[in-house]
């Protein structure tokens, strides 16, 4: 290595050798530490992780079938709870069909029919209020499109803006249910005016 002595001339001088040392010594990288390279599983090791992972499989294939059964039990439960319901209710049905046929048979004027067909109508709306089935007549009530239909708009004295003041057909709930809204007359606001007295003219 050259370098300038205090004189202004350059000497070619020997680089120390502990300092040429300690210049390869500088760090140049990261250099990672060499592991020692993992033996091979044995064959016994290799069977043991096969076997753990055919019971793993097997659970998995297990419990996959138990769902699936789980699942279409309950479906079957639930289509048989269903065919249960409905036949418990044609079941409570047939004494109301027996009082019609018997109303239809029996001889006499027509009130006696009338009283037959009464007496038949009252059992059968007892069955279906046991069973949760409400009769709704909205007459006097004020109108709501949600549970009602309204056939005509008319204005009617002495009945406030919104009133049913008619039921065409009466509405029937299943607990909060609605199963067919009531068919309705509304009455609407309309001017009023005192006997004798004509409505003003339209200009």
């Amino acid at each position: 290595m050259k370098r300038h002595d205090e004189k202004g001339t350059l000497k070619d001088t020997l680089e120390d050798p502990e300092s040429e040392a300690a210049g390869e010594a500088e760090p140049k990288g990261l250099v990672g530490v060499d592991a020692e390279p993992l033996p091979p599983p044995s064959r016994e090791e290799i069977e043991a992780l096969r076997r753990e992972r055919d019971e793993l499989k097997d659970q998995l294939l297990r419990r996959r079938a138990d769902f699936d059964n789980y699942r279409k039990r309950v479906e079957r439960d639930r289509h048989q709870a269903g065919l249960d319901a409905t036949a418990d209710l044609f079941k409570a049905l047939v004494p109301t069909l027996d009082n019609l046929e018997r109303a239809l048979e029996a001889e006499g004027s027509a009130s006696t029919l009338r009283q037959g067909v009464e007496l038949t109508l009252r059992d059968l709306l007892g069955l279906l209020e046991s069973r949760g089935v409400v009769v709704h007549d909205p007459t006097g009530q004020p109108f709501d499109p949600n549970i009602h239909q309204a056939l005509s708009h008319e204005v009617v004295p002495g009945a406030a803006d919104g009133t049913v003041v008619e039921t065409f057909r009466k509405g029937y709930f299943f607990k909060d249910r609605l199963l067919r809204p009531a068919l309705v007359k509304v009455a609407k606001a309309g001017g009023h005016k005192k006997d004798g007295e004509e409505p003003p003219a339209v200009h």
